[in-house]
Parts: structure tokens; sequence; C-alpha cells
């Protein structure tokens, strides 16, 4: 295993990650087999009729990666970098987040190899719609419920759902992060950045430390981010730094996070922001802080930049932020990583909250959704850390060690072995 290795394809990574656990937790090689590879992969050329009355040819993947535990999970991205690798890796780690944090799914990942940007929404809509009724078989409410990703909202989830529906008739739980008129939860759509901040809290409580002061930069201000940030300041920490894909701001003493959203809902550029100093998306990561927190697509912390790296901590918010040699390399200078696994399991979490209710045709108050998603959070990472203080781990493999134990005991109770 060579685990100076940074440039791994993204699924060779995440296999790195578990080939570990599963030597602290001594898993047979039959079912670490079975556990590495996904049941199922779906790719599609999706025909796409443009508005000008052209056909455009992309590229969609579904890949459903395991479901001992339950339907298969996972959201679905549009980005022009998605390929099968990102997509399996993705799955794969949907599988042992839903694990870690004790809901009965398993995983899976979509994406669609296209830049929305560059279609209109009517054109966005007809794409969104195609790719649904292509993969429309090997979806359901109890066999793969998909979720908003990277460049995916809840309208293209009602696309999804309103497919679907007319094919099975009305069916809200085939699709979790909805719209709140379709059978959206509230306290979805902020569920995954809420997550990393009761995760981050309960580490430093658990460190005897505060949140209140802690200075935190965050990469990516979309949804995880900019929820993160509105958290951190509404709890007294001081978000030092913040960007997105047109730039970044930092201030020392911390940004003023309200002024910063009013600023984008106002249709104005992050990098327009005028009271603070501009910043690029690298040096961040470089920036004096006590908590960086990788929010966008990574990975971003690699072999290259993890020496330049100066924070105590790095939240794991993104899906992937760290390779394989950076994570050892960060470890070697005493920088805890808290795992993605972990720390944006809020999101599926809420998924799961949005499903059930769904299921049971009954809509939870914000207050409830919110409260449960704190008592799993903070549960998960307690689990998580006495696991790597019996296995003198990381995190990172303690949380995958959590995660291959539930997963590879339903497998084998199934009898998929047998």
């Amino acid at each position: 295993m060579r685990m100076g290795d940074s440039e791994l394809p993204a699924h060779e990574a995440v296999n790195l990650y578990l080939e570990e656990a599963a030597d602290l937790i001594e898993l047979s090689d039959e079912m670490r087999g079975a556990l590495e590879r996904p049941a199922r992969e779906i790719a599609v050329q999706i025909p796409v009729r443009l508005d000008t009355g052209e056909i455009r040819m992309v590229r969609g993947y579904r890949v459903q990666h395991n479901d001992s535990r339950g339907p298969f999970k996972g959201g679905i991205r549009y980005h022009p970098t998605v390929d099968l690798s990102e997509v399996r890796a993705l799955a794969s780690l949907m599988t042992w987040k839903t694990a870690i944090v004790d809901i009965p799914f398993g995983g899976a990942k979509g994406g669609v190899e296209i830049d929305p940007g560059e279609l209109s929404v009517p054109e966005l809509e007809r794409m969104t719609r195609r790719f649904t009724l292509m993969i429309s078989s090997d979806l359901g409410p109890y066999r793969d419920i998909p979720a908003p990703d990277v460049n995916t909202d809840a309208q293209v989830m009602a696309w999804i759902m309103d497919e679907y529906s007319d094919r099975a008739g009305y069916s809200p739980a085939v699709v979790t992060g909805k719209p709140l008129s379709l059978g959206g939860a509230p306290g979805r759509e902020r569920a995954t950045g809420l997550g990393a901040v009761f995760v981050l809290d309960e580490f430093l409580l658990h460190h005897h430390l505060q949140l209140i002061g802690s200075r935190v930069a965050i990469q990516g201000f979309g949804n995880v981010g900019r929820a993160m940030a509105w958290e951190l300041f509404r709890r007294g920490a001081r978000v030092t730094a913040v960007s997105d894909v047109t730039g970044g701001l930092h201030d020392p003493g911390g940004l003023d996070v309200p002024s910063i959203c009013d600023h984008i809902d106002g249709g104005a550029p992050l990098n327009t922001f005028t009271d603070a100093d501009p910043i690029d998306n690298d040096t961040l990561l470089t920036l004096e802080c006590d908590v960086l927190a990788p929010a966008a697509l990574g990975p971003v912390i690699t072999s290259d930049n993890a020496a330049e790296v100066k924070a105590k901590v790095v939240l794991e918010a993104a899906n992937h932020p760290v390779t394989p040699g950076a994570d050892r390399l960060l470890a070697e200078r005493g920088i805890t990583v808290l795992p993605d696994v972990l720390v944006n399991a809020g999101g599926v979490t809420g998924s799961y909250f949005e499903w059930t209710q769904n299921i049971q045709q009954f809509t939870w108050k914000a207050e409830r959704f919110e409260q449960e998603l704190e008592d799993r959070l903070r549960l998960a990472y307690r689990e998580v850390h006495a696991k790597a203080d019996q296995y003198h781990s990381s995190l990172r493999g303690a949380a995958f060690a959590i995660g291959l134990t539930r997963v590879a005991e339903a497998t084998r109770i199934r009898g998929y072995l047998s």
C-alpha cells in the first residue's frame, strides 16, 4: 500500500482508507472484497434538446455501492469534471457515512458531466427529466433515494420526483432535499453545514476548548460553507476567511458574516464585498487559524501544500478534500483531521429525517429536526473518538472502522457471502 501517494484516483484513495480500517478490525479478505466494490454501476448517454433545436449528448452516472443496511442513498451532482472514478468514491463514502451515524441507508452517488451554467432553465429541466427516466427503474423510496449535491438543488429534486411520480404515482420519498411544498423538511437545506459545526463543537468540548473566539477559515461559500459560517458566527466563533469560485475575503479579527450574506443575496459576487481584504483560494488554505474547513470540491489539500497548512484542525466539510498523502503529512505535523465521513454526515442524516417524514406523512417542526440532528452528530463523534482511543488510530481510521463493522455485520447476517 503506497501511503505517500497523493494523486491516486478518487476510488483508490477511499479504498486505501478502507483497507487501513479493515486491518484495524481484522476483517476477512472475503468481506473486504465484497465491501470495496460497488454493487451496481449505471452509465448513460443523455440526449439534451437545446433551445436552438440541436441535440447535445452528455454522460451521466449512478453508482450504487452497498444496500446491506437499507436503500441506496446519495446525491446527484452536475459538474464538468464528473467521472466514474469520482462517483464510485463518493458512493463508497456514502456507505460508510450512513453507517457511522447509524441510519438505515446504504451508499450511492450520481453525477452528470455538465456545467449547468451553460444550460438555460428549460434545458436543465429537460436534461434532468431524461436522466431520471433513464435510471428510473433503479430508483425508488425503498431502492435508491437521490438528494442534492454540487450544482443541484431543491428544484432539480422536484423535477426528479415529478418524473418518477409520473410512472409510479406520487412519490415524495423517492428524493430528499425537496422544496417544502413538495414534502421537503424544514432544516434540511442547512443540515450539512450545521452538522459540521456540531461535530467541531463536540471535538472542542472533548479537548476542553471553546468554540467562542476560535478562528475558522472556510474554503467554499455555497450551501454548506455558508450555513457553517452563519452558525459559527452566531455561536461566537471568528470566521476569519471565506472563499468561492470568484475569490475570497479575509479579516483576522473576524468577518461580518451577515453582511456578506446580504451582499450575496443582493446578487453581487462574494469577491466584490469591500469590507475585508481580498484573498485567493490557495492562500486561504495556508492562513494562520485554529480551524481550516474545506467546504468546496476536493481534493484541495495534497502532498504539495500540506506542509503549508497552519491550522490546528482540518474540518472536512467537503467530500474527500484531503488526499491520503496529505493526510499522513498533516498527522506527522500534529494537525488533527476531522474526517468527511463524520463531519458532513449531517446532510444524509437530515435526508433520513425528511424521508421518514415522507413515509409517515407527518411533518416535524424545525426545532425537532435540528435537535435530532445535533443529538445524532454529537453521539457519532463521541463513538468515533472512543474507537480512536481503543485502536490508537486517527479519527478517520476509527470512523471507517465503525462504518465497516456495521456494514460487514449486516452483510454477513443477510447472507450475501453464503
